[in-house]
């Protein structure tokens, strides 16, 4: 037998789980240049009590099936922190499987509440998420919507997704509270490439407005499929499509497109470095890149503060009340372990980019 490094024993692992691979590799890629710099940055600084941090990339495609695979082999692997998952219909099957081993998993991008309320009520303290939630969304974009688009023709759609037809449906659950009902809501299947059928359909109807709860690969099809059609409508969409990826798959038919985000923390001072330092390294720090990283800040806080790497010890710390320094600003969670206070922007793409709307 081999004896273990010292040094190897110390390091806190973390694993970072999402889609490397796949339609939405390009979240997976925002997680791990996330994740990474934050541990550059932290074992630069002397590590977490002088201990270092390291990162281990796991790929579950954004699928069910593998996300509980990939959990397995983390549990197995004796990691304790987890950094992930990013889909909503993979964190909650493989939430279960890290709250019986003990682990400590933050997502950064999964937003559906069922993630955080049945983990509560199952009495699992180790499921948390720095990003925001559904019906947080919902309640910001559905008065708004309401509003702006009063006597407007609407549309909901959704990709059936835990996560698509999550915020969707709260979206339409405060749309109509604000006054406002959709003349059609109704489900696609996630990789769905001919919308032909769906926009002649919703041209028939006269759609002016479409909120769409899914992803950048068939939203981008839409658009582009609707442009040559020239038929033009108003697309509104969640936090999914803060991505170049969109306008490649959209091209110019995306012109216009509004979706949800979180306000971006590329903005805030505290991110200026670690924009600086992954910006540097020729990646744009966009999307979830910034939310990986203050997940790997707020798990290496919660092991100082605890004195420990027990993960319920290191969850429980990270719940006392007291704020955390990230670089999406300061975090505070609450006894569910979801953010408290969330704030957003709405974006809009013009030729290419996007950029926050006056509201």
């Amino acid at each position: 037998m081999f004896a273990i490094p010292a040094h190897a024993a110390e390091d806190i692992t973390i694993a970072v789980a999402g889609p490397m691979t796949g339609q939405l590799a390009n979240i997976g890629d925002q997680f791990k240049h996330g994740a990474e710099a934050a541990a550059a940055a932290i074992n630069a600084a002397g590590g977490v009590d002088g201990r270092q941090i390291k990162i281990v990339i796991e790929d579950d495609a954004c699928d069910p099936k593998q996300a509980v695979s990939v959990a397995n082999r983390i549990v197995a692997a004796g990691i304790k922190f987890v950094d992930g998952h990013a889909c909503s219909g993979s964190s909650i099957p493989a939430s279960a499987t890290y709250a019986e081993a003990g682990v400590l998993m933050m997502t950064p991008a999964s937003s559906n509440p069922q993630l955080t309320d049945d983990a509560a009520k199952k009495g699992w303290s180790t499921i948390m998420r720095l990003y925001t939630r559904d019906d947080a969304q919902g309640a910001f974009i559905g008065p708004w919507i309401a509003k702006k688009y009063a006597g407007k023709n609407i549309v909901i759609l959704h990709d059936k997704s835990a996560y698509g037809q999550g915020v969707a449906d709260a979206v339409k659950a405060t749309m109509n509270e604000g006054g406002l009902n959709e003349l059609l809501y109704e489900g696609l299947n996630a990789g769905d490439k001919d919308f032909g059928a769906l926009l002649t359909k919703l041209k028939s109807l006269n759609a002016e407005v479409v909120y769409f709860g899914g992803y950048h690969p068939e939203a981008g099809l839409m658009m582009r499929q609707a442009a040559d059609m020239n038929y033009k409508f108003q697309l509104i969409m969640p936090d999914s499509i803060a991505s170049p990826e969109y306008w490649q798959v959209s091209g110019p038919g995306g012109e216009g497109t509004m979706f949800v985000f979180p306000s971006d923390p590329q903005a805030k001072p505290e991110a200026k470095a670690a924009v600086e330092a992954i910006s540097g390294g020729g990646f744009i720090p966009e999307g979830f890149t910034l939310f990986s990283y203050a997940t790997i800040q707020a798990i290496a806080e919660g092991v100082k503060r605890a004195g420990t790497d027990d993960p319920m010890k290191v969850a429980e710390a990270l719940k006392n009340g007291t704020a955390i320094s990230t670089v999406v600003g300061d975090v505070i969670f609450d006894e569910k372990g979801d953010l408290k206070n969330a704030s957003y922007d709405i974006n809009q793409w013009h030729d290419g980019k996007y950029a926050p709307i006056a509201q």
